[in-house]
């Protein structure tokens, strides 16, 4: 026998004495992350364990405090470990289209820029200082001077040489004329020269050629001598410049002796000094441009090679790097090349290489949303890319696929030792999981966030502690004690559980900030019970306009649902509409008619492919539990249709499948249905009612249907004795439960459920294979015994 459910099993109250204060304020603020220990479990192994492919995918729906949970634990968790490495990007002085990445210790990668500011700031400043000193000067002309005066020396004896040979030697257009003397030493002129004898000209013929050769070989002296003089002062420069800067560079190396990368790159510095001294020498006076044509920007961009581009700064760390990238987009994420337009030319050097989230997160954490980085495109191609090589390539997305055929610098990759932590909601995680044969190589490890916890004592006092961060967080209204009661039992709610609460803290979040708002009209020191309540009919008010549309049609008359009287073949089924904002229960008109016949069961909801599968499913069920209790000893004969009245916007689940075989029950024995009841439940084969979801927004929204026609007192609803844990309801409901015009009656069977609705009695299966006369199933039984008769008849008649 069904009897009514105890009033106190409507909805767990929680007594506001058990929460040992007189406001949140007298409490402190929680410092821990609660009702998520599976899920700190994974945090804590995924972020310790060292080995590769261990990053965290944090699983869990959204306003279970993913986020807050895993920064939380981040932060602690980064102050214990160590800072991360600097990195900068220098000149490639063999390859500049290559850059050179070097790893410094964290804080040393701006030191290290400044000191090579200084350094280059110096060395244009001492450079020209010792090449304009009296030392230098006198070194050079020292220098200079013994190569003169050898050159001097072999023009003076070319000079006696050529006279000896009877030659006067002149520059001309086409290089050295050799012109013959008289015996006077004066030139001949050109018709003199012609009138001598043969033999006089063969003579100087002969001594010409003599000088020639005597000439060819004082030039070549001539030449060395100059190449010599040129080696001489290069090597004088070098010697000085070194001089100059020499000391500078030995302090750099000294400083910085524990990094090879570095000491091989001041060195290359220099070296490249030495060779392109000019460039630090003033500008000669006759080179120098008018000033409104004068650009200084030109001249200082041959020192850009010099500059330090630290891409990485770690020194105001106190632990290891956390990086929370809000857009993971490509760029973001592994960094860019810029590029400047310089006399319409568009160029690019190391110095412009801007490093991304990855480059950051270096020897750290890296966190980000899983929706963000599928907004971006090549962003989780290139993140799987860098978890699986190992190390971070900044380069063009266009020239990672292949687009980009012109020449740019390709920065050196640097090694990559990060955990990377990706938030997202379970049906993403097991998409990937199956679709993508890479994401359970490289995130080896689930954090699975729990959307509730068990009502504890502990937990109780959790959420009140959290109750009072979230009121010091934001300066809010405390809450007394009669609010956190009332935030307590809305967290059962939420849960939908009488024994649980839920973990979407974001939820109870914002109805304590909108029950604060409340609190300061009413100008309350405190929060009270009654700004919850409002807060929680507030936020329902602004989200149910259909819900409202849809009882005002009920009350109408337009949506057909009775709540008195008693009707064959049709029940009163409860079904929930989500609007993304809101939930609510509507009921709907369930009816059932039958005929003799080999149909079966017919779902017309299906036929006009308004059905879903699992709505389906639960049909088929019905057809298994007909065929186990009354076709046994003869063939089902029977051609039955089910629908939803007056539903457009199709249907699904099988919460009503009892529903639809209370009707084909009631349709088969002729016994009506009390209409004053409505009825939510599944069942299987063997007719057990079983449990479904929405079971508060089912009962309220049927509530408020019998609210608006009329509280008779007879009016209540039927749901599975499994449900009776997940009951947290209205106050209303209580109350009109508490003065008897609604009631709920927990089944757990077909033939609990059928007695309630028709006011017989199921009636048992006797040893004979019959049932009890008068009984539901006996009226079932007979009724299909008879199709059976009509059918077998039918078959064996003439026509």
């Amino acid at each position: 026998m069904v009897t009514r459910l105890p009033l106190e099993q409507y909805r767990n109250r929680f007594d506001a004495s058990l929460i040992e204060c007189g406001s949140t304020k007298e409490l402190k603020p929680l410092e821990e992350i609660v009702g998520q220990k599976r899920a700190l479990s994974a945090l804590t192994f995924g972020l310790n364990i060292g080995e590769k492919g261990f990053n965290i995918y944090a699983s869990g729906m959204h306003g279970t405090g993913r986020k807050s949970a895993v920064r939380k634990f981040l932060d602690e968790l980064a102050k214990t470990k160590p800072r991360g490495n600097d990195w900068i990007y220098v000149n490639n002085f063999d390859n500049p289209y290559e850059p050179n990445a070097i790893r410094l210790p964290p804080g040393m990668g701006k030191e290290f820029k400044d000191d090579m500011a200084t350094f280059i700031a110096e060395a244009k400043r001492f450079i020209p200082q010792v090449f304009e000193s009296e030392d230098y000067t006198n070194r050079r002309d020292a220098a200079v001077r013994g190569i003169e005066d050898e050159k001097a020396r072999l023009l003076s004896h070319i000079d006696e040489v050529s006279k000896e040979k009877g030659f006067l030697i002149q520059p001309g257009p086409q290089g050295l004329l050799t012109i013959p003397l008289k015996e006077d030493g004066k030139p001949y002129q050109q018709e003199e020269f012609v009138a001598l004898p043969p033999e006089i000209q063969a003579e100087y013929q002969k001594r010409k050629e003599e000088l020639l050769v005597e000439l060819r070989n004082t030039f070549r002296q001539l030449r060395d001598l100059d190449q010599k003089g040129g080696e001489t002062i290069e090597q004088l420069n070098r010697e000085v410049a070194l001089a100059a800067i020499g000391h500078r560079v030995a302090a750099l190396k000294d400083k910085y002796e524990k990094v090879d990368e570095i000491n091989a790159y001041i060195d290359a510095v220099q070296k490249d000094i030495v060779e392109n001294l000019p460039q630090f020498m003033p500008e000669p006076p006759q080179q120098q441009l008018p000033p409104q044509f004068a650009n200084p920007l030109i001249r200082e961009l041959a020192f850009r090679k010099y500059e330090v581009n630290v891409i990485v700064d770690n020194s105001g760390n106190d632990g290891a790097p956390v990086i929370y990238e809000q857009n993971p987009s490509y760029q973001n994420l592994f960094g860019k090349i810029e590029k400047e337009v310089q006399y319409g030319v568009v160029t690019t050097d190391f110095t412009m290489i801007r490093p991304g989230s990855i480059h950051k997160a270096n020897s750290g954490f890296l966190v980000m949303m899983v929706e963000d980085l599928f907004r971006n495109p090549f962003s989780w191609d290139g993140l799987k890319t860098a978890l699986k090589t190992g190390e971070v390539v900044v380069e063009e997305p266009g020239e990672r696929m292949g687009f980009i055929s012109t020449r740019g610098i390709k920065p050196e990759p640097i090694p990559l030792s990060l955990k990377v932590v990706i938030i997202g909601t379970p049906q993403i995680n097991q998409i990937l999981y199956t679709q993508d044969p890479d994401f359970s190589e490289l995130f080896k490890v689930k954090a699975d966030f729990d959307i509730t916890m068990d009502r504890t004592e502990e937990n109780v006092r959790n959420y009140a502690s959290f109750i009072c961060g979230l009121c010091e967080e934001y300066n809010l209204r405390h809450l007394d004690s009669s609010a956190v009661a009332r935030v307590i039992e809305y967290g059962s709610r939420l849960a939908e559980d009488q024994t649980k609460l839920t973990t979407r803290f974001s939820n109870v979040a914002d109805i304590i900030r909108e029950a604060s708002y409340y609190a300061a009209q009413d100008q309350s020191e405190y929060t009270s019970d009654r700004h919850i309540v409002k807060a929680i009919e507030e936020k329902i008010y602004r989200s149910n306009l259909i819900q409202e549309k849809i009882q005002e049609y009920i009350t109408r008359g337009i949506f057909l649902i009775e709540t008195e009287g008693e009707k064959v073949g049709q029940v009163n089924g409860l079904s929930v509409i989500g609007l993304g904002d809101i939930e609510f229960g509507r009921p709907s008109r369930v009816t059932a008619s039958v005929a003799t016949g080999r149909g079966g069961i017919m779902d017309i909801e299906r036929e006009a492919a308004m059905g879903g599968p699992t709505h389906t499913k639960g049909v088929l069920i019905l057809s298994g539990f007909l065929n186990a209790r009354y076709a046994q000893d003869k063939p089902l004969s029977l051609s039955a249709r089910l629908v939803f009245e007056q539903s457009y916007e199709g249907v699904d689940g099988d919460s009503a499948s009892s529903t639809e075989l209370y009707a084909i029950l009631s349709a088969l024995s002729g016994l009506p249905i009390n209409q004053a009841l409505a009825v939510t439940g599944s069942v299987n084969q063997k007719g057990e009612v079983q449990a479904i979801g929405g079971v508060n927004q089912k009962l309220e929204g049927f509530f408020e249907v019998c609210k608006a026609k009329g509280l008779t007192g007879k009016q209540g609803a039927m749901i599975p004795a499994s449900n009776v844990q997940n009951l947290m309801l209205k106050d209303e409901i209580l109350e009109a439960a508490k003065e008897g015009k609604f009631t709920i009656y927990p089944v757990s069977t077909i033939d609990e459920g059928i007695e309630v609705l028709t006011g017989v009695k199921a009636g048992e299966r006797r040893p004979d294979g019959t049932f009890e006369e008068g009984t539901v199933n006996y009226l079932v039984d007979k009724r299909l015994k008879e199709m059976a008769e009509t059918m077998k008849e039918y078959r064996s008649g003439p026509w």
